[in-house]
């Protein structure tokens, strides 16, 4: 055991850092999962930050983890240390500093990275400087860096294809609000059938449900029926109480839209026929071809005289798809809550244990005080800094509105469960910018700043080494002043 003095130095600086850690996933993590929310104005920052707040405190403090790992990830084998329980101490310490540090400095730049790949790098700074090379689990940190494709590149093609569907079947329909009615309850089906097997599998698997991946398909799917039923009339309802259009001069624009359907179709038909005909009917074409030039300019013009009520349409759209954004932000702040304070109350709850005990043991306890003060500072994080972050995600990548911000939510969640499901390296932070940037590209590459993106990819890259070596300079530092 260690002495009294020791054991209540390490215990205030552990009590401090930890917080300093939970405060800056609050800022750069917990920003990820609103940062669509507030960009497509769906929220504002004051309502994401309570909305947070409630959510991410909640999934920490009621189903964050009672037991967890000495060593996040199985990095390292922590019966290494057992006859130095003060290396574990003072490498968990340097570990939660030096992730704090780097999430704090990629706060300050709006650069959004993984909080699980800076605490991963942290722990592998203090291992290699404690135990050598031999001591780390290599194969798991090729999983990891692994992470840095798969997570980006699935979210992202998810949340394009989703962003498509909703583009090419309601936005771009002759009658939006029609489409919207016939097609969003099934998409709220879609969305809640997702989210339900993100908390199962990710948000709730501390409460140790032993659900079979078949139970929980078949309790996502009878919550999706319910919701797609209900959303049916909830929508329509919503619709007929904004819907101040005036009928009369939209139907003019359906019909306009319509007609230009037509007469494309009736120019492109031409076109081909031009390459048949022979002179003598080639004049005749062209002839067709100027009038149908009219026509369209004439079909135009009549266009332009309801573009207000056009405007209408689109604007009670996007409202139906706020509420649907909203409602999956909401679910993965919680799972987030649930599943990654684990980052900050892990390294605490090992150095707490071996206070403790003396010994260093493969899993430790945590106390409520602990996960209550991660949940804290998690929320205390995101309300001072975390605008930074949440610009970045929601304004500077590229420009969101809800159904756009839905499109990148639902293919985040998405990837989460199928990558969760099959076992693949994932980051939540990776995934959801990938899926910024599917819908991005959705609308093309000039729709993406570049610049933005360039820093965001490098930041990622940078972050396990950085963590690394923030952690060995830490380690120095408390064996120097404490050992």
């Amino acid at each position: 055991m260690f002495g009294l003095e020791f054991n209540t130095v390490i215990l205030v600086i552990t009590i401090v850092v930890g917080l300093y850690m939970a405060w800056n996933i609050g800022a750069n993590d917990v920003a990820n999962a609103m940062g669509t929310s507030v960009g497509s104005k769906a929220l504002t920052l004051k309502n994401a930050v309570i909305v947070a707040a409630i959510l991410e405190f909640s999934g920490a403090f009621l189903v964050g983890s009672h037991v967890t790992d000495t060593v996040r990830k199985g990095l390292i084998d922590p019966s290494i240390f057992m006859s130095t329980p003060n290396i574990v101490i003072f490498g968990m310490l340097s570990a939660l500093l030096a992730a704090a540090v780097w999430l704090q400095i990629a706060t300050y730049f709006g650069l959004p990275v993984s909080t699980t790949h800076s605490i991963v790098g942290a722990i592998l700074g203090f291992a290699l400087v404690a135990g050598g090379v031999d001591a780390i689990n290599w194969i798991k940190v090729l999983k990891i860096v692994a992470s840095w494709v798969v997570s980006p590149l699935l979210g992202g093609v998810f949340a394009f294809l989703i962003f498509n569907i909703i583009r090419v079947r309601i936005l771009n329909a002759i009658n939006p609000i029609e489409a919207t009615k016939k097609i969003a309850p099934y998409l709220v089906g879609s969305v809640l059938f997702i989210l339900t097997l993100v908390l199962l599998f990710k948000g709730l698997k501390q409460l140790h449900l032993d659900l079979s991946f078949i139970n929980a398909m078949q309790i996502a799917g009878l919550v999706a029926v319910i919701s797609g039923i209900l959303s049916r009339y909830g929508i329509r309802y919503y619709i007929k109480k904004q819907n101040v259009i005036d009928e009369e001069a939209y139907e003019v624009t359906r019909e306009t839209k319509e007609l230009k359907v037509q007469l494309k179709q009736v120019r492109r038909l031409l076109k081909k026929s031009e390459v048949l005909a022979d002179d003598s009917i080639q004049w005749k074409i062209n002839r067709v071809k100027d009038e149908l030039k009219e026509c369209m300019t004439d079909v135009t013009r009549r266009g332009k005289g309801v573009v207000e009520e056009d405007k209408k349409v689109y604007q009670i759209v996007e409202r139906v798809f706020i509420f649907l954004q909203i409602l999956s932000a909401c679910f993965v702040a919680f799972a987030h809550g649930a599943n990654d304070v684990a980052n900050a109350i892990g390294p605490m709850a090992a150095i707490i244990g071996v206070l403790k005990t003396g010994t260093v043991e493969m899993q430790v306890a945590v106390p409520l005080w602990v996960l209550a003060a991660g949940g804290i500072g998690i929320v205390v994080g995101l309300a001072t800094w975390g605008w930074r972050v949440i610009e970045t995600i929601g304004k500077k990548i590229t420009e969101l509105t809800p159904t756009r911000g839905f499109a990148a939510e639902f293919g985040a969640a998405t990837t989460i469960v199928i990558a969760s499901k099959l076992g693949l390296p994932i980051s939540t932070t990776h995934t959801l910018v990938g899926s910024v940037l599917g819908v991005g590209l959705a609308r093309g590459v000039a729709s993406l700043n570049i610049n933005v993106i360039r820093n965001i990819l490098l930041s990622w890259f940078v972050t396990l080494p950085a963590g690394a070596g923030l952690a060995i300079i830490f380690f120095n530092a408390f064996k120097a002043l404490l050992g």
